[in-house]
């Protein structure tokens, strides 16, 4: 049952467009260097971004700004005969490799939140003529949170991406994880990788780094097996590989199409009929595997791993490897 309680939130997008036209409209009517700060509202999504503090400023001396260290080239939004050039600030990341939605040496920025900053630079500056200004967006801390994502793997360094498509944060759906997954995928897509590892977890990345090929490319998908999946059909991958652990790999054979506990527990009925021992004190997994003498315990992985593949066929009518790290 959806849980009526839980909220949405703004993208990074949708709050640098908000301090971008205060800062903006502070300036044309003062002249002088402006900044704006906004706070990412909370919500109930699993977004690292979460609550994180949004810079805006606007001069028209370049030299007003603090930029990203990185070299790179700005966004120019247009209006009649006035520009604004827009950089990355200190925290938000520049692309440094081709394949991602923005363009290689520019501030890690998405189309739509571009979109939005072109809209509000136009509307503001109906009744100006000859502006040339210059705006930074930065992220307070910003390097340091986009360690907890995956953009230097791919490329966007110095801090985190504006992200944006609809405006809103999903609550639950984790939606800037996702973004990050498909971000993982076009760029493997666009850099010629054939083959899609997807880890859950520090074991199966191990193991995945282990069996690596120059062609196959890993992403660490946490929980959203379905999703990950999905996302890798769509992009157009059809030589997928699935490292899991053998919970989660219960958790999927039992139809979890997200395998974090928020959704659901495994149910241990259903694990009992795929041994021959008496299980009922187990709470866990792992606990099973310790009442398994060496060939059942062998058996279950291999019965388990077996179900999982099963049930990942009936959700995407393809054949997805599925190898359970034990």
């Amino acid at each position: 049952m959806k849980n009526p309680t839980l909220r949405k939130g703004y993208t990074t997008g949708v709050h640098s467009s908000f301090a971008f036209k205060n800062a903006l409209e502070s300036f044309i009517s003062t002249s002088q260097p402006s900044s704006s700060i906004t706070n990412k509202i909370d919500n109930d999504d699993l977004d690292v971004t979460k609550g994180c503090e949004i810079t805006v400023t606007i001069s028209d001396n370049l030299k007003d700004l603090v930029l990203n260290q990185i070299p790179h080239k700005p966004y120019i939004l247009k209006s009649k005969t006035n520009i604004c050039k827009v950089y990355a600030g200190t925290g938000v990341g520049v692309v440094t490799k081709h394949g991602l939605k923005p363009p290689k040496d520019y501030p890690a920025i998405n189309p739509v939140p571009l979109e939005y900053l072109q809209e509000l630079f136009q509307k503001a500056t109906t009744y100006k003529n000859n502006l040339t200004l210059f705006c930074a967006i930065g992220v307070t801390n910003g390097k340091q949170i986009a360690l907890k994502t995956a953009n230097a793997k791919v490329g966007i360094l110095g801090g985190i991406s504006i992200l944006g498509t609809t405006g809103w944060v999903k609550p639950i759906s984790s939606t800037a994880y996702i973004h990050s997954i498909e971000t993982e995928l076009n760029f493997a897509k666009q850099n010629s990788f054939e083959t899609i590892i997807f880890t859950l977890g520090n074991s199966s990345y191990t193991k995945a780094k282990q069996n690596q090929t120059s062609k196959s490319y890993i992403i660490e998908i946490g929980n959203f097996i379905y999703d990950g999946i999905k996302l890798a059909l769509d992009v157009g991958f059809d030589n997928i590989i699935l490292y899991t652990g053998v919970a989660k790999s219960v958790k999927i054979a039992q139809g979890f199409k997200n395998t974090h506990n928020r959704f659901g527990s495994i149910d241990f009925t259903k694990v009992q009929q795929l041994v021959k021992i008496d299980i009922q004190d187990a709470t866990t997994i792992k606990r099973v595997q310790e009442l398994l003498q060496d060939k059942q315990k062998e058996d279950f992985e291999i019965l388990v791993k077996k179900k999982a593949q099963e049930q990942l066929k009936k959700w995407f009518n393809c054949d997805i490897v599925c190898i359970v790290v034990v």
